[in-house]
């Protein structure tokens, strides 16, 4: 178990609104085609959820891996061009099971695309949770996915467990399941001693050392991404669980607060939407390395990042743009929107002596 950091509780029976992130391994089978069987058991799962007066949103993964059984491919195509061609044949595929498979259950669906640049930029932030929202008050279940078909940067580096965890912080959610091939998050994995953590209370060092990859064909992470995404709920104030989604009765049980896989249990604070904006949905454009004081004061006390606390900075940013925060070691433990230009931070010569207002900065 991860160690205690402050309050901490666990989602309550009474869930209301719930992502639900499925992964490729889940939806597809040995022979990279979509697997009919399971994804029948995972919408009565999701139908049963939405019967009993839950609000769900679903993150889906398998458009590139249901293009390459399409498309002949034995295994994930190494170049963009060819993964893009993969998602954009897989993607109708799959929209089409999953509006055959919701129309047994008269349940309306709607497909939603999106890419990085739709998150980080704020209105089109706004706008994509006010589109969310306004299709869950119609009663209609939103499925979204990246844009694979034409997200360059984020079809490379990104992955559908972060888009989940920054989709149920968007909203916000009471509850983020990720449903997968594993039965959670394991310690001591593969060796005689291995055991399921059933809850962890922190993602601290030791949590993210035990996350590995993945051999998957079809996935683009494994364990890693997972505790990423964890990162970025908890500190949201969000629940989240990792949980075999082979199981016909896992997310009734989960949303139940019953043990299935493993469980991190959210902070007792919930950031504001604009902090959790600034924190979590941009690609931070420079670094600022601040003092041991600085830390403790913006750690600790809350406070601005005044000038004489900065010791360094890295990269080429514009006032306004989110930069890193890291302590005299490196680590990073902050973001924030910077009030003055890397050369103004170099040259000190901003108009006001805070480089970072602290309504502008999150402590991570």
């Amino acid at each position: 178990m991860g160690k205690v950091s402050g309050v901490r509780s666990s989602a309550p029976p009474s869930a209301r609104r719930v992502v639900v992130k499925l992964g490729t391994g889940v939806l597809t089978d040995a022979s990279k085609r979509l697997d009919l069987v399971q994804f029948a058991q995972l919408v009565a799962q999701i139908a049963r959820l939405r019967a009993a007066g839950h609000e769900v949103v679903v993150v889906t993964s398998g458009a590139v891996g249901a293009g390459m059984g399409v498309l002949g491919y034995d295994r994930r195509p190494g170049s963009l061009a060819e993964r893009q061609a993969c998602a954009a044949v897989g993607q109708s595929r799959l929209m089409a099971l999953y509006e055959s498979l919701f129309r047994h259950y008269e349940q309306p669906v709607a497909q939603v695309l999106l890419t990085h640049d739709d998150l980080a930029d704020h209105t089109r932030h706004l706008n994509a949770r006010n589109t969310l929202l306004t299709l869950l008050k119609h009663q209609v279940l939103p499925i979204i996915n990246e844009n694979d078909a034409v997200s360059v940067t984020e079809l490379k580096f990104g992955d559908n467990d972060r888009l989940s965890a920054l989709v149920a912080s968007l909203l916000p959610a009471d509850l983020l399941v990720i449903l997968t091939t594993a039965d959670g998050l394991i310690e001591h994995f593969g060796k005689p001693e291995a055991r399921l953590l059933e809850t962890v209370e922190a993602v601290d060092s030791r949590i993210e050392a035990m996350a590995g990859g993945t051999t998957s064909e079809t996935a683009t992470g494994g364990m890693t991404t997972k505790i990423s995404a964890a990162k970025i709920v908890v500190r949201s104030g969000i629940p989240m669980v990792i949980a075999p989604g082979h199981r016909h009765d896992a997310l009734e049980r989960i949303v139940r607060g019953e043990a299935v896989g493993t469980r991190f249990l959210a902070g007792s604070g919930r950031l504001s939407s604009r902090k959790r904006w600034i924190a979590f949905y941009h690609h931070a454009e420079g670094t600022l390395t601040v003092d041991a004081g600085a830390v403790v004061a913006l750690r600790d006390h809350g406070r601005s990042l005044l000038a004489p606390g900065v010791i360094g900075c890295e990269g080429r940013f514009a006032a306004g743009d989110v930069v890193r925060i890291c302590d005299p070691e490196g680590r990073e433990f902050a973001r924030g929107l910077s009030g003055a230009s890397a050369d103004e931070v170099r040259s000190r010569s901003q108009n006001r002596p805070e480089i970072i207002h602290r309504d502008d900065l999150v402590v991570l």
